[in-house]
Formats: C-alpha cells, sequence, structure tokens
C-alpha cells in the first residue's frame, strides 16, 4: 500500500510511505529556501513522488494532515490570501483574548476565536482535493487526519514498540495540545487528552517571545539560554500553568496577548532573561514529567513514543528518560509539525490496513536520510560554474578526517539530505570537538545566535565512555534528539560540546546506518584518539538546512568555511 503524506502548515512537506517504510519525506522549506516555510507543499509533493519513483496512479490514498486548521496557512494560491488571513488571525487575538472580561471567561473567548478561525478556513479540504486531483492527477482517495492522532502515529509507526505509551504534546492542533494513547501492536486506544487552551507548549512560546525572540521558531533559544540563568521565577510561573490531577491546567486563564501581559506584570522590571528562560524551562520538565508518568502508569507500557513540538526539547527528552517509569524511550526524529506528512501518512495506512504498517521492531527507523541526492557528474557541473578549485578522492573520507584533525572546519553535502529538523551528517559543518571557543567563532561566521554548544557525533561503540545513563535511549540518540550527562573524561576531552551544566546531545553513529559519516569519525579518532566530532547544521542563520550543491557551495563561501567536501570533491577556500 503506498501512502502519501502531506502537511500544508508551517514546515508543510509530503512523504510517501510504502508498505509500512518511508520512501521519501521531504519539507518545503528546503527546496522553498525560506525557513519554515508555510503554505501548500506544492515542490514537495512532486519530489517525493519523483524520489519514489512512483507515478499518481500507483498511490492508494493521500493523507492530509489537520481536520481543521488552527494556524495560519496558505493553502490556496489567491493573490492576498495568506496576507489577509494574517492580519485577520492578528485582529481575532486581539479581540477574543481581551474579551475576556466582557465575557467572563477566557475559555469562552478561547472558543469564540477558534469559531471565527474555522470561519475563514472552512474551504480548505475542498480546495485541496482540487489542487491534488488537477495538479498532480491524483484521483485515489483523499482523507484527512487529526493532527494529534498524525502526531502519535509518527512516533509509534517508527519506534519499533510493539507495546507502548505514545504521547503527544505541542502549542496545539486540531483545538488539542497533547493526546495520550496505550497502544497494543498497533492498536490505539486514547487514554486522555489535553485542549489547547490549556497548552503547556504556548507558555514556553509565551517566554519565547518576552525573552526578544520569535514564537513557534526559536524556543531552542530559551533552552539553551536556560543554563546561564537560576529558575527563580518558576513558583510565579505555575501559578499560571501547572499539572494537576492527570491533567496540565491554564489557572493563569489567560492566552495570546492577555497572558504576555500577565506574565510581564507578575515579572519585575528588571528580570533577567537568562533567569526567565530556566525558569520556564524549569516548569516545563517539572510539569511535562508528573503529566507523563501519570500517563504511563495509567497505560501500564513502559516504553514510551513521544511526538509534537514540545520533545524538540533535548532537556526535557533527559528529564522524562530518567523518570523511573520509563524503560525505554523513543522521540520521532521529525517531532515538529515538519513531521507531521508522515505521520498522516502511517495513520491513514494503518486505519485502511493495519498489518502493512505495523511491523513491530522492524519497523525501527534505520536511518532518516529520505530526501534529495546528487550525482558528481551534477556536483562538478555546480563547482566548475562557481569558478571553484576542488580536488577528487575515491577515499573522501580520510581526507575529511584528516584536515578535522588539523583544527580546520569542513562542510559536508554528501548522500541523501536528511529528514526532520537536524542535521545528521549528510549536510553538516563538522570541527574537532575538543576547542572550548569554537561556539563563539564559528557562529559567528555563521551569523548565528545560539545559547546551545555545538553536538558532538559519537562512534556508536564509545557512548559509554562518553555519556551516563543512556540505557534505554540508545536508539533515539541516533537521531539527535536527547541530552545526556557527559562522563568526567567526556568533559575534559570535548570541550567544544558539553554545556555549561555538563551535558551534550549527541549523535550515535553507526557504520551500518552511515559507512562514510562513519569513517570520517573513525578516522579522526585514530590520528587524535577522540571518538567524537562536532556535527552542527549546514546552513546560515535563518536559513533551512542547504538542499542542492548550489545551496552548499552559497554557504560555504559567505560562512567563509576552510574546506568543502561535496560529494567525492574537496574544495579548498581561497
Amino acid at each position: 500500500m503506498k501512502i502519501l503524506g502531506i502537511w500544508d502548515g508551517i514546515t508543510g512537506g509530503a512523504a510517501l510511505v510504502s508498505d509500512g517504510e518511508i520512501a521519501a519525506a521531504v519539507n518545503e522549506e528546503r527546496l522553498e529556501r525560506k525557513k519554515m516555510a508555510v503554505g501548500f507543499p506544492w515542490q514537495s509533493i512532486a519530489k517525493v513522488i519523483e524520489l519514489s519513483s512512483v507515478s499518481s496512479s500507483d498511490i492508494d490514498f493521500v493523507a492530509v494532515a489537520q481536520n481543521d486548521l488552527y494556524f495560519v496557512q496558505e493553502p490556496i494560491p489567491f493573490k492576498g490570501w495568506f496576507s489577509q488571513i494574517k492580519r485577520s488571525k492578528k485582529y481575532m487575538q486581539y479581540l477574543s483574548s481581551y474579551a475576556t472580561p466582557l465575557i467572563g471567561s477566557t475559555q469562552y473567548s478561547w472558543d469564540l476565536y477558534h469559531k471565527l478561525k474555522g470561519v475563514l478556513t472552512r474551504g480548505r479540504k475542498k480546495k485541496i482535493r482540487a489542487i491534488l486531483k488537477d495538479e498532480y492527477k491524483l484521483l485515489c482517495p483523499i482523507e484527512f487526519v487529526d493532527h494529534h492522532h498524525a502526531h502519535a502515529c509518527s512516533a509509534y509507526f517508527t519506534s519499533g514498540f510493539e507495546n507502548a505509551s505514545v504521547l503527544t504534546m505541542d502549542g496545539g492542533g486540531d483545538g488539542i495540545s497533547s493526546r495520550v494513547y496505550r497502544v497494543e501492536n498497533g492498536k490505539f486506544t486514547e487514554l486522555t487528552r489535553i485542549d489547547s487552551y490549556n497548552s503547556l507548549g504556548n507558555y514556553y512560546s509565551y517566554v519565547t517571545y518576552i525573552c526578544g525572540f520569535t514564537p513557534q521558531k526559536h524556543e531552542g533559544k530559551i533552552t539553551g539560554l536556560a543554563a546561564y540563568g537560576e529558575p527563580i521565577y518558576a513558583d510565579l510561573l505555575k501559578t499560571l500553568i501547572c499539572y494537576h490531577d492527570g491533567k496540565i491546567l491554564n489557572t493563569g486563564n489567560v492566552y495570546y496577548w492577555s497572558a504576555l501581559k500577565k506574565i510581564r506584570k507578575l515579572l519585575p522590571e528588571d528580570f533577567k532573561k537568562e533567569d526567565l528562560a530556566a525558569s520556564m524551562q524549569q516548569v516545563l520538565e517539572d510539569v511535562a514529567a508528573e503529566y507523563v508518568s501519570y500517563c504511563i502508569k495509567e497505560s501500564g507500557f513502559k516504553n514510551l513514543a513521544l511526538a509534537g513540538g514540545v520533545f524538540a526539547n533535548v532537556k526535557l527528552n533527559q528529564r522524562i528518560h530518567e523518570l523511573e517509569e520509563v524503560e525505554s524511550i523513543f522521540i520521532h526524529p521529525g517531532m515538529a509539525d515538519g513531521g507531521l506528512a508522515v505521520g498522516a501518512a502511517y495513520a491513514l495506512g494503518a486505519e485502511h490496513d493495519l498489518s502493512s504498517m505495523f511491523r513491530g521492531e522492524k519497523s525501527r527507523l534505520k536511518n532518516v536520510y529520505f530526501g534529495l541526492e546528487y550525482t558528481n557528474e551534477e556536483i562538478k557541473s555546480v563547482l566548475t560554474e562557481h569558478g571553484l578549485d576542488f580536488e577528487h578522492f575515491d577515499e573522501i573520507a580520510v581526507e575529511v578526517a584528516k584536515r578535522l584533525a588539523e583544527g580546520k572546519v569542513v562542510a559536508r553535502f554528501a548522500g541523501k539530505m536528511e529528514y526532520g529538523p537536524r542535521a545528521l551528517g549528510n549536510r553538516s559543518i563538522l570541527y574537532q570537538p575538543s576547542e572550548p571557543t569554537v561556539n563563539d567563532w564559528l557562529n559567528k561566521k555563521l551569523n548565528r545566535t545560539e545559547f546551545m554548544p555545538f553536538a558532538p557525533a559519537t562512534l556508536a561503540e564509545y557512548a559509554d565512555k562518553c555519556y551516563k545513563g543512556i540505557k534505554g535511549a540508545e536508539y533515539t540518540a541516533r537521531f539527535m534528539t536527547i541530552t545526556f550527562e557527559c562522563t568526567d573524561w567526556m568533559e575534559r576531552t570535548s570541550k567544544g560540546v558539553v554545556h555549561l551544566d555538563k551535558t551534550a546531545r549527541p549523535q550515535l553513529v553507526d557504520e551500518e546506518t552511515n559507512p562514510e559519516y562513519y569513517k570520517i569519525i573513525k578516522e579522526f579518532m585514530m590520528l587524535t584518539g577522540l571518538p567524537s566530532i562536532i556535527n552542527t547544521s549546514f546552513n546560515m542563520h535563518e536559513e533551512p538546512i542547504v538542499c542542492s550543491p548550489y545551496d552548499a557551495v552559497r554557504a560555504f563561501k559567505e560562512g567563509e568555511l576552510d574546506y568543502l567536501a561535496i560529494g567525492n570533491y574537496l574544495v579548498k577556500n581561497r
């Protein structure tokens, strides 16, 4: 069975799942070259059909994530539509969040807000069906899948678990911010849900905004900034959002602009951003940990699969992993909304033929290299066009390792592009891990303002030498979705990847998953004695990860990096 999944909201994209395996998955931002691109995934749909080597007539179903649209998107190509909805959304948020004193309850004004948005997007399903038929000749059945059920299916059907507790959490989708399932042999039983009025994720976004960053985009900066502060406002924030008796409750009875106004009113005028960040991170971990602990007890399964934007928070994932109730943890690599196309395809496939989707331990992802790939001939043409000097090497991994051991920065472009928000070696910037100041000067080169240190890519067989408490999370650590406390040896030898709190967010690399990438790290270890290298995404600030050879060359030149290893070619910066 072949299912095409699509998502037309923030970080929209498409994926094709064939008999339980992901054949291709691409997000629109990589093709459009606009980070977190919003709107209908025109290019992604065409690209995943091409990459999967199928025709439109081969596709059995199309699964569209999200029944109703609970945030801005642009599914139709009418001039002015997007800006009109964007303005309307802003006005509706003002109207509904400040209607509380008149109505007497924010719950009612929240309902009013979503009803108003529903009016604006009521033609979405009809228009999407027309586009898929007219533009892509897709005549198969087209069905719409609940936002959080899509998240849950993305987590479960790629986890390798047969029986699991499956939990989703984000700001909100289809009016819900969290759903919890007990899943046994592929069959889902819902245990509880939290509506988006009581969203813990939204409060993290409020703090992101108050600290001067962009909500739904820069929450990762709050996670990194938190290590520089003290959680002195945690108790204050818990008067607004808390856990109680199996539920997460918005006890502040506020949201959107009214929430921002109330939080600012409670804070002292001279509050420090790092202290607010530390406080929100503490509240997130405390509230979510209590909620997850309760849900696992209700489910009875200690294997835990997670998805949803909140679980992009790697520190939270570590806290959950360390819970007594958790035996094994898996976070779907495309945990945020960029993974909804994959989840929708799995959800619809399971609904129509569970046996084709449910494969137990065999469903574990071998890798996430589901995107575009370019030949050496295509790469050489781009290098020549840009007038770059380059050398061809049959053993390019050995040459890259040598340059890293010499202290050079090497951008790597090889094989298929990664699915999800993390660069996992094929579209990565690499460097040695021992330089303690690398976070400052390399981020400056890339025009980034990051507080998190760079992540280490570590040979999987050396995981225990480098990290503590990794048991039960070895698999998910292959996708850079969780932090661990570092060993004294790791802290001493690899200062460039260890955070202030002595944790790191590793990617465990094995030879089977990515042989060439593994060989680079192995050769580097033979030269230096260190089983890790720095891996950060290959992109300039506020740009998506590079997709094509052209993108790679432009970012390489703009970032003034030392070397570009692209295909079997090595380019030296003049």
